[in-house]
């Protein structure tokens, strides 16, 4: 099913001599960059009725057209799943997502995840593309995601992403004692032997991970982490890349090690963690109609917060300094 989608405009004088795909850009800016030129070059949006190209330039006083067909979702179900929303206006909404959930339907996953939750919450948002899903998280890891309701408001967050002007705040706890935080900053790409994993690669694509340390214990540290890019898998790849990989990270943790003389209490909590020990704990962005700078930030889930109680009291029985 599709929808039919009609627009028109009049180009102003003052965009004499401004090339057809940057004009296009202002005068509709509730989609983005690539979908316009996608429509330039398929012929659906004409000027004066005819096809031109993206570098066209124009002269002012030309009708602009469009006229095209947007796709809805509707292959994928809408199903009631129960949804944590933190937010929600008529542009965007902020969602604490819990382990397990997957984002976005896939090999294995066609159902049951959080696209078909939204397209049931708000039918409408099958007119966005990916249901307004903009930036993922892991399915085990747990956190703050934004979704967008409408084009204009998903237009505006991806923009933020590209621009690095929406911030993102993890906290993670991993293997091995930090003595400090820092920086690292190694491109990424996809594995050259597993496909389903990412790795740090010479040639791959920019990505950078600032840390600080929040809390040490004998052989665990519970840190902090702020995103500059937003790759798959970046903190795990980058964590376990400087040796210190996330508790429980089925893919990049390597061997498991239970730590010396760790209690009882201890070797059951490392031992029943069997995801990753990542959460997006803080989200920040530029509300994408008002303009407002909004802020969230969402306690850790309970099996993070017993996995801390745990260690904390380990290093209290053997009189650590924390």
């Amino acid at each position: 099913m599709s929808e039919q989608l009609e627009l028109e405009t009049q180009v102003p004088t003052e965009m004499f001599g401004m090339r057809l795909d940057q004009a296009v850009a202002q005068l509709f800016p509730d989609y983005s960059r690539s979908r316009l030129q996608g429509w330039i070059k398929e012929g659906t949006l004409t000027v004066d009725g005819k096809v031109l190209r993206p570098r066209d330039k124009l002269n002012g006083g030309e009708r602009i057209e469009v006229k095209t067909e947007l796709q809805r979702i509707e292959h994928h179900e809408a199903q009631v799943i129960p949804l944590d929303i933190i937010y929600e206006d008529e542009s965007i909404m902020v969602i604490n997502k819990p382990s397990g959930l997957v984002v976005h339907p896939g090999a294995g996953h066609a159902s049951g995840t959080l696209m078909n939750a939204l397209l049931h919450h708000c039918p409408d948002i099958a007119q966005v593309p990916r249901a307004g899903i903009v930036h993922r998280l892991d399915k085990e890891t747990t956190g703050l995601m934004v979704v967008a309701k409408t084009i204009a408001a998903q237009t505006d967050i991806v923009v933020q992403l590209q621009e690095r002007s929406m911030g993102r705040e993890y906290e993670a706890v991993v293997n091995g004692v930090m003595t400090g935080g820092g920086c690292v900053e190694e491109p990424m790409g996809r594995h050259s032997k597993n496909r389903q994993k990412m790795a740090v690669v010479g040639v791959g694509k920019e990505a950078i991970t600032h840390y600080r340390v929040l809390e040490k214990f004998r052989a665990h540290t519970h840190i902090r982490l702020k995103l500059e890019t937003g790759r798959t898998h970046q903190i795990r790849v980058h964590m376990a890349h400087i040796n210190y990989p996330l508790v429980g990270d089925p893919l990049y943790g390597g061997r498991f090690r239970m730590p010396k003389g760790a209690s009882g209490a201890m070797q059951r909590a490392l031992k029943a963690f069997h995801r990753q020990a990542l959460h997006a704990k803080k989200l920040e962005l530029y509300h994408p109609t008002s303009g407002e700078l909004m802020s969230w930030e969402i306690d850790l889930p309970e099996d993070m917060q017993h996995l801390l109680t745990v260690l904390k009291r380990d290093a209290q029985e053997y009189d650590y300094e924390l």
